[in-house]
């Protein structure tokens, strides 16, 4: 198979082939001293072999041909390279809980969150993402993938109604994080988790000590204010705001659990972050992955063609060099 880098220097071949039409016809209707009578110009070239001088046009006509299709950049046949691509598995557990519709940070907390982990995803480079959310339950929601584009629609589309099984259960999603590298131990894997802190069954340091056996690598991410909010309730059959309450009937107020958040991090072997409503927290959370140890997570062979204008551009030279010193002499003269 052949293909070319650069296939628009070809069109250079038609005005060449008109030239050699052109070259051709006159060659039939003209010889050298076509004016000049026959006794007095076979005289004057009896010692040049007008043979050897059509040769010696043909191997310069035949050098530009070859040294277009040499600039065409010819790339012939495959060859196997290997690439290695070196980053982390990073997975992002989002809690989707309705705490997570507080509006302490602006617009909210949920939506706080994905417009930091869309800043963040634009600027990975090479990583691979997965996305886990969870509420009472935990889902994988996107599995492992360098598709950044994919990964944005995914995260966009993430609500708090996604969930029906309420509540938030971080161990859940722990579990579930370590379900998806389990098969997969030589990765370097790092858990991005995502809540106000509201963990509602209480295992989370301990299986955050197990991830970490396992080398994941888990950090944590705090939303939400020192002070709370209320949680808004969606209403679709009316435009009025309601709040979720107690069953006393009292308005309930979201404090995030900042403690159990810095001590998952720190059983985790990671470290804890903040979305507020000051600053890029991304930049922080991208510097931290940046200095991380980049592993080679995958080795990809791929067949490309291989240049080969090397060949055809000696070739052209040769012929060149043949026609500028092939002599003119008739060796038959003496």
């Amino acid at each position: 198979m052949i293909d070319f880098r650069f296939s628009l220097v070809l069109y250079v071949y038609i005005p060449l082939s008109l030239l050699w039409v052109f070259w051709i016809y006159k060659g039939r209707k003209q010889k050298i001293l076509s004016d000049t009578e026959s006794h007095l110009r076979n005289r004057l070239l009896i010692k040049i072999d007008t043979k050897r001088i059509k040769w010696k046009e043909r191997f310069l006509f035949l050098s530009t041909v070859v040294l277009v299709f040499a600039a065409s950049g010819p790339q012939i046949g495959i060859r196997l390279a290997p690439i290695d691509r070196k980053g982390v598995d990073l997975v992002f557990a989002i809690d989707v809980s309705t705490s997570m519709n507080a509006e302490d940070v602006k617009p909210n907390r949920l939506e706080k969150s994905k417009f930091e982990l869309a800043q963040l995803i634009k600027n990975l480079k090479g990583d691979r993402v997965a996305i886990i959310v969870f509420a009472g339950a935990s889902h994988l929601y996107l599995p492992l993938t360098t598709d950044y584009e994919a990964a944005l629609l995914f995260l966009n589309e993430i609500d708090t109604e996604m969930i029906p099984t309420q509540g938030t259960s971080i161990s859940a999603a722990l579990n579930n994080a370590i379900s998806a590298f389990q098969d997969d131990p030589e990765k370097f894997k790092v858990l991005l988790l995502i809540s106000d802190g509201e963990d509602h069954e209480g295992e989370a340091i301990e299986i955050a000590k197990k991830a970490s056996k396992v080398g994941l690598m888990i950090n944590t991410v705090g939303v939400g204010s020192n002070s709370g909010s209320l949680v808004p309730i969606k209403n679709f059959n009316s435009n009025k705001k309601s709040y979720k309450r107690n069953n006393d009937g009292n308005l309930i107020t979201s404090i995030p659990n900042v403690k159990i958040l810095q001590e998952i991090s720190k059983a985790g072997n990671g470290k804890s972050f903040w979305f507020s409503n000051n600053g890029d927290s991304y930049k922080i959370i991208l510097n931290e992955i940046d200095n991380l140890e980049k592993k080679t997570i995958s080795t990809h062979e791929y067949s490309e063609y291989e240049d080969r204008y090397q060949l055809f551009a000696f070739i052209s030279f040769l012929m060149l060099l043949t026609g500028i010193s092939m002599p003119t002499r008739n060796l038959n003269y003496e």
